[in-house]
């Protein structure tokens, strides 16, 4: 076939003007207007995500870069990429953030990759996580700066860290919940032993690593007692011992002693290291020190030094369980090994960005897609930095320079910027941010961003693929089939207060001590109680209606802010009766900072301002932790669409909405990002297309569902605790993940027979589903936890697994396999036909379409780690070259159509799409968003709308809910079966000629202006019409 023309006119990620540095405060000013209007419009045309790490490294990238531009795609979209704890897999757990991960590769292959993106005229948007960092043990040296020095470490304050918590013994330490055991119970096994190389002393326990505080050096010597006649050496060390022991504590917060200490520390542990070096007396007397403190398992009054060695120590050792009331750092969501970072703090934001303006001064980035924002004290504030930030690299280049502002921006450029009146979407640099929005919700038009990672768009389009008029049906056999009716919003209820009760307690507990110091100098709430304070917190925030609100340090409440305050207050006072609504009216007073002449005004607003934010930082986590991560694995009506910044209440979008999120988007949002999978959904986009079908066939999904559970009444064990496993819920939920995620057979074939799963291939998939189920039971934390594992459940759960699917014998076949294999096939076509409808809207509506490595063919992965499986790139790009080599008409399409599992279908779709994109650029950035009705017998099964820029056209089109339009034949619709159903186009479009982007057959709009829905559809399920 002929290439399609060169669509890439401009390389997005350094095709811009040279701007001098300017001199002056008005140049500056001048400059900075120039680069907002060159700016305004720069963002990326589709962007690709690669996981990497150090499977998957930049040379492999690099490798991948031709392939991806040949596709069609315009921007290469990057995990984190800055070092990370060893062996990560996602980069999410950063350890420095100014230095590449050396597991990824070098600063060299680095600049390859860069260099190979150039020469393809494509850009990097690149994943950073400013919320938090991995606690790292030993390879984080900001933390382990606070480990050593405390409240005297230069980086005390850089992280979330509460030195003065409710527990006295806890004041100016921090928890360490990283013991398997109780403290002492490890402590005597001989588990946390001191380490010594070289002078440098170190706690370990396992692969953990700790530092000593120098000041408390001298106790490890105590236990030796008075030598009698030590040598020049040991003399030497004995007076190095009394000089660490002078040293000021590391509790202090004078700047002076601080700074003392901070001086002579390297000094005096370059003196023990040359001194171990020198000496063999000292390395024995050392040596001799560290055996006897270490204890001997059985004796426990051997490691009675030892125990008072880790008392003196910044940190306090503690159980893992502890966390969840005592832990006093903030965390990302609750897990304990990333600690939140204080990015509200203007040093703290100097001090981790100096690599990303390296990367912005050099042309290097196209944008950034920032991780968690709601976690941040104040997520705005961090997103106009980053602008500020973008401005003062273009403008100055990649090192500060002259005076700067706390934050390490020029004081020129934040000074230009205040005089700057920045309109929604007119921001600079290109950021997305990952922001779930609750439905209806829209993203604060004041922020400085681009968009969101799109989620409500992976939602929405989902939503349209699923029947609406089965709802009920749905909903009752899922009724009778758990035995049980369950309300969605009492269940989100319920488990963000089971969140609260159990991994986030010691949040709340805070929370509510400050809120009782601040109802004890108001005369009209100090009778409150802290319990009676914190069981209204707790309520409060069970009843949030979103993630969070955005109050900032100024105390500007937004009128959307007010309104999900008031909501939540309203719907708590319902759902508890037993709470004195009087308690929950003071609370709505005090996060609204409404004056009262109850008590003092200046000190008590702003105890009040920081009470309130802090409370807002907390309201996410709780939701995350309650809906995403528990609900969506609980309520398993419909699982399709238990997905992160969805409800599993829902269940379908009409055609009208879908349309009206698409204009919305286009008019607010064009930026953001249009996905349907990610690192972070719970299943793939084709697991859940071919999962919508079943919202077509409410009966006969039932009456399948009720055979298979008659098949394995008996395979279901009953354990110790007298519980049935999987229980019926599970188990719904578990037929529902085998048939959405069933590999596609490597024939195309409705065959039963070809839908066997044998050898590896079952192998394979066998433990895949154990371990998803193993993931999500405990996440649906009903029958298991991850705080209490249940060892005996999880194991009958793989055994029933793998009893059910593996392979039968002659004489005691696997009935369960033959019907699934009958079943799935052609649930599995009309799948197949919802997922290149969604790519193709999803490549055409208004916004950027994000795809997640792999799912330009057909992918059936489930949540990770499973979806980080490695992709096999070489096969995809086989397949692409082949398809490239052949002549575009509708006689490949029919080829296509007839090898229908082997993922060409897809790949054609995305790569059609995205190269007509990328042709009409302009079309698909700023063009008008046109739905276009249909008329007939099947309208409802039609989706269409145009994009219309100046001269350009695109018309695109999509069936919907094939399997009822087809009365479940997998097969292409027929002229019958469409009827007289037809498009209606708008009257300017009478005459125009288009060309079908995925069949090469010309379209001209007849003079009544509609178009057949059996012509258009007749060769092909899906339809971009391009002028």
């Amino acid at each position: 076939m002929t290439r399609m023309q060169d669509f890439r006119t401009v390389n997005e990620s350094a095709a811009r003007a040279a701007i001098p540095c300017p001199e002056t405060p008005d140049e500056t000013s001048e400059l900075l207007q120039k680069l907002m209007e060159s700016q305004r419009r720069v963002r990326p045309g589709s962007t690709y995500r690669l996981q990497f790490n150090h499977r998957f490294r930049f040379l492999d990238g690099i490798r991948l870069i031709p392939y991806l531009h040949h596709l069609g795609v315009t921007t290469l979209y990057a995990s984190p990429i800055l070092a990370a704890r060893a062996g990560s897999m996602h980069g999410y757990d950063i350890t420095d953030h100014n230095r590449l991960n050396p597991e990824i590769g070098t600063e060299e292959e680095f600049q390859q990759l860069l260099n190979e993106l150039r020469r393809h005229g494509m850009g990097l948007l690149l994943d950073v996580v400013p919320n938090h960092m991995s606690v790292g043990y030993g390879t984080n040296p900001w933390w382990q700066d606070v480990l050593q020095n405390g409240r005297a470490s230069n980086y005390a304050n850089f992280f979330d860290i509460d030195w003065t918590p409710l527990k006295p013994d806890l004041r100016d330490k921090v928890l360490l919940p990283i013991l398997g055991n109780q403290y002492g119970e490890e402590l005597e096994a001989g588990h946390i032993v001191l380490a010594n190389e070289n002078g440098d002393f170190r706690i370990k326990y396992f692969e953990k690593v700790l530092p000593v505080d120098p000041q408390t050096i001298p106790l490890i010597f105590r236990s030796m007692g008075e030598l009698r006649k030590p040598g020049d050496a040991v003399r030497r060390l004995l007076a190095l011992l009394s000089a660490f022991s002078e040293l000021p504590q590391h509790t202090v917060s004078e700047p002076e002693r601080a700074y003392r200490r901070r001086r002579e520390i390297p000094f005096l542990l370059r003196r023990l290291t040359e001194l171990m070096e020198q000496s063999e007396e000292v390395r024995e007397f050392v040596k001799s020190a560290v055996e006897r403190i270490n204890g001997i398992p059985g004796d426990p009054q051997s490691f009675d030094a030892l125990h008072e060695l880790l008392e003196a120590q910044v940190y306090r050792l503690a159980h893992w369980r502890v966390s969840g009331e005592e832990i006093n750092y903030r965390r990302f969501f609750d897990v304990n090994d990333l600690i939140g970072l204080r990015m509200e703090d203007p040093q703290v934001f100097a001090a981790t960005q100096k690599l990303i303006r390296r990367l912005l001064a050099e042309d290097t980035l196209i944008g950034l897609r920032i991780d968690h924002p709601d976690g941040m004290f104040n997520p705005p504030q961090y997103f106009t930095r980053l602008q500020m930030l973008f401005a003062a690299a273009k403008l100055y280049g990649p090192t500060p320079v002259g005076e700067l502002a706390e934050n390490g921006i020029e004081m020129a450029v934040q000074n230009a910027f205040g005089q700057y009146v920045m309109k929604p979407g007119e921001e600079p640099f290109y950021v997305v941010v990952e922001k779930i929005l609750e439905e209806d919700e829209l993203l604060p038009r004041e922020w400085p961003v681009s968009g969101t990672v799109g989620y409500e768009f992976a939602n929405a389009v989902n939503g349209i693929f699923i029947d609406e008029s089965n709802q009920k049906n749905f909903t009752n056999f899922y009724h009778r089939l758990i035995g049980e009716s369950l309300n969605v919003d009492r269940l989100i209820y319920q488990a963000k207060r089971l969140i609260m009760y159990s991994a986030l307690s010691n949040e709340v507990n805070v929370l509510s001590h400050m809120l009782d110091e601040i109802s004890s100098t108001n005369r009209r709430a100090r009778d409150f109680t802290r319990k009676v304070l914190r069981d209204a917190i707790r309520e409060a925030i069970a009843c949030f209606p979103v993630y969070r609100t955005y109050v900032d340090e100024r105390g500007n409440i937004s009128n959307r802010d007010r309104k999900y305050i008031q909501r939540a207050i309203a719907s708590a006072k319902r759902m508890n009766s037993s709470l004195a609504p009087e308690v929950l009216d003071f609370l709505q007073d005090i996060l609204l900072l409404r004056e009262d002449s109850g008590g003092p005004a200046i000190h008590g607003y702003r105890k009040q301002l920081y009470f309130s934010l802090k409370f807002q930082q907390l309201t996410g986590p709780v939701m995350a932790k309650g809906l995403e991560d528990t609900v969506c694995y609980v309520y398993n009506r419909f699982i399709s669409v238990n997905e992160v910044g969805g409800n599993p209440g829902s269940f379908g979008v009409s055609v009208g909405e879908f349309h009206e999120k698409n204009h919305k988007r286009a008019q607010l949002w064009p930026g953001s990002l249009l996905t349907t999978s990610t690192h972070d959904t719970k299943r793939s986009e084709d697991v859940r297309m071919r999962l919508d079908v079943l919202s077509e066939m409410p009966r006969p999904w039932a009456a399948q569902v009720m055979r298979w559970r008659r098949i394995h009444r008996g395979k279901r064990k009953v354990i110790a605790d007298v519980r049935i496993v999987p229980d019926n819920n599970e188990e719904y939920f578990f037929y529902q993940t085998l048939v959405g995620s069933w590999p596609l057979a490597k024939k195309a074939s409705l065959s039963p027979s070809d839908w066997a799963l044998e050898g590896e291939e079952q192998r394979t998939y066998i433990a895949r589903i154990q371990e998803y189920m193993q993931k999500a039971v405990h996440e649906g934390k009903i029958n298991l936890s991850w705080i209490n594992p249940n060892p005996e459940y999880s194991d009958e759960l793989r055994r029933f697994i793998d009893r059910i699917l593996s392979p039968g014998t002659e004489s005691k076949p696997n009935n369960f396999l033959r019907l699934m294999q009958e079943f799935v096939p052609r649930l599995a076509w009309f799948g197949v036909m919802n997922s290149l409808a969604e790519t193709l809207l999803k490549l055409t509506s208004p916004g950027v379409p994000d795809l997640y490595q792999g799912q330009e063919i057909f992918d059936f992965s489930l949540v990770d780690p499973d979806n980080r499986r490695p992709v096999n790139f070489d096969v995809i790009e086989k397949q692409l070259n082949e398809l490239e080599r052949r002549e575009a008409g509708p006689e490949l399409c029919q080829e296509l159509l007839e090898h229908w599992t082997d993922g060409r279908l897809k790949l054609w779709t995305t790569h059609r799409a995205l190269c007509a994109r990328s042709a009409a650029s302009e079309l698909f950035r700023y063009g008008e968003y046109v739905p276009l009705a249909a008329t007939g017998e099947r309208r409802e099964h039609v989706v269409a709308f145009a994009r219309q820029y100046e001269k350009a056209t695109a018309l695109v089109a999509v069936p919907r809910l094939n399997f009822t339009m087809l009365n479940g034949e997998p097969r292409l619709a027929q002229a019958k079966d469409w009827s007289l159903t037809r498009l209606r186009t708008p009257e300017e479009f009478v005459g125009i000629r288009f060309r079908n982007a995925l069949t090469e057959e010309s379209v001209t709009i007849p003079g009544n202006g509609e178009l057949l829905c059996s012509e258009i559809f007749a060769n092909f399920p899906v339809v971009l019409l391009i002028n």
